[in-house]
């Protein structure tokens, strides 16, 4: 009998490691319309890390907002897109200097892609050795492509010296990249490149000019909840008071 349960057991942990299905490394997932939120994964200090990234589908391409993290992911990402839409991506935009949002760049731009970051951020890119884009934004701009419009906007320095949002008025969509943190987020994340003094002012900058968002998009936790950029707020607040003791 014992024999019999022993065999059962392990036969049932062979069915439950073989069962379940490798998680993805590319996961899409629909936030409204036409817009799309892509997750790819790295690993940092030890951990798997969400890298969020967001992309619209127009009436005659694509629009890609930050590379995925993941430089396996580069050519998937544009194969599922065609796949799911059959469309091609056509522009792509990245929102700070940092790999987890640049990594692609230089890739997708040999696939005809074309690629945006501001003139700010592709200094720092040449300054630190990172991917950088074939256009430069040269200050907060308005793109109308095909049936939609959005904006860049440059709030101050918060997680980089560069960190930019965009802003998508009709849809209310607010894609907050690094700067802005999850609402379950303990503390602000990496802050190496970061000015902690500025960040409340920063992040309140862009509470001021977009009072009323439908969607915030974050890239390293849930973006689904609302509540982030408040508590965003009030993660700067308390690191900025500890660094004035």
């Amino acid at each position: 009998m014992r024999t019999v349960i022993l065999t059962m057991t392990f036969l049932l942990t062979l069915i439950q490691t073989f069962g379940q299905a490798e998680e993805p490394k590319l996961k899409i997932s629909p936030l409204t319309d036409n817009f799309y939120i892509y997750t790819t994964y790295n690993t940092y200090e030890g951990s798997k890390i969400p890298a969020n990234g967001m992309y619209v589908v127009t009436n005659e391409g694509v629009i890609l907002f930050d590379t995925p993290w993941d430089t396996t992911q580069f050519q998937p990402l544009l194969d599922s897109i065609k796949l799911k839409h059959n469309k091609n991506v056509k522009i792509c935009i990245a929102t700070h200097w940092h790999s987890d949002r640049t990594e692609g760049l230089e890739y997708y731009k040999k696939q005809g892609i074309k690629t945006y970051t501001t003139k700010q951020t592709d200094e720092l890119s040449k300054k630190n050795s990172k991917k950088r884009a074939e256009y430069l934004i040269e200050k907060d701009t308005i793109f109308n492509i095909e049936q939609y419009s959005f904006e860049t906007y440059y709030p101050g320095q918060g997680h980089t010296e560069d960190n930019i949002v965009i802003w998508f008025d009709k849809e209310k969509i607010l894609y907050g990249g690094c700067l802005i943190k999850g609402a379950d987020a303990e503390n602000l994340g990496y802050l190496g490149d970061g000015n902690v003094i500025e960040y409340e002012t920063t992040l309140k900058n862009v509470q001021k000019k977009y009072p009323d968002p439908k969607y915030i998009i974050v890239s390293h936790h849930d973006w689904n909840n609302i509540k982030s950029l408040k508590h965003s707020i009030k993660l700067a607040k308390k690191i900025k008071r500890k660094n004035y003791r």
